[in-house]
């Protein structure tokens, strides 16, 4: 794919979502690190549930702890590996309680340090809370980033490389929320909606997802509407 391609995908996409950010919700920088902590094999829409019930409760790294392990694993219960991700929550809040006066640590070596916060995380904190151009490489930015040609790659360590590299610097600070939109409503892993998607004809996949014979064509307003 060459650069007037990817130009002009980033360009529709900002056009159509100007301000994207992610689905999970949070209010601080220790909200989301927490959230995005939680969401590892899980949906936004699962750690959303959660975290309501939580962060009114306890939504600094003090008050998790004098909330405590098992207090904690009956707010986050119903999320995907709850027993493991409580632990690593409580050694977080810890570290940055006796580390960094309750804050959240800007650079990305500390964030990495803390217990499974892993460079995809360290990358949407970064750039969600903090506002640095990185590229947190899930499986909806991978998958659209091979399916369509903007930046392939074997694994998502080459395919956040390629797209720091190919995605111009005007669009990289959104850029991974409209890949991850994208992958998550329109690219999606099985079926792609390629009849419904605002760069169809600029994606480099070959095997195009028509429209379902069943599909309704859209009203059409009247000039009255």
């Amino acid at each position: 794919m060459n650069a007037t391609k990817r130009y002009e995908i980033f360009t529709r996409f900002r056009a159509a979502n100007p301000h994207p950010t992610t689905e999970l919700e949070f209010s601080t920088p220790f909200e989301l690190l927490i959230a995005v902590l939680l969401s590892a094999q899980s949906t936004d829409v699962g750690v959303n549930k959660a975290t309501r019930r939580l962060y009114p409760v306890a939504n600094t790294p003090q008050a998790i702890l004098d909330l405590g392990l098992d207090e904690l694993k009956t707010y986050i219960s119903t999320i995907g590996l709850y027993n493991n991700k409580a632990k690593n929550v409580i050694a977080t809040c810890e570290i940055l309680v006796n580390q960094y006066g309750g804050e959240v640590p800007r650079e990305r070596e500390a964030l990495e340090a803390l217990p499974g916060v892993g460079r995809k995380t360290a990358n949407v904190v970064l750039n969600t809370a903090f506002g640095e151009p990185t590229m947190a490489v899930d499986t909806h930015i991978f998958r659209v980033s091979n399916r369509t040609g903007i930046a392939p790659g074997k694994n998502v360590d080459v395919v956040e490389q390629k797209l720091l590299k190919f995605v111009p610097k005007e669009f990289l600070q959104d850029a991974h929320h409209w890949l991850i939109l994208h992958g998550r409503y329109t690219c999606v892993a099985r079926t792609p909606k390629c009849w419904n998607c605002i760069i169809s004809d600029l994606c480099e996949f070959k095997d195009k997802t028509p429209a379902p014979k069943n599909l309704l064509p859209a009203a059409v307003p009247s000039l009255g509407e």
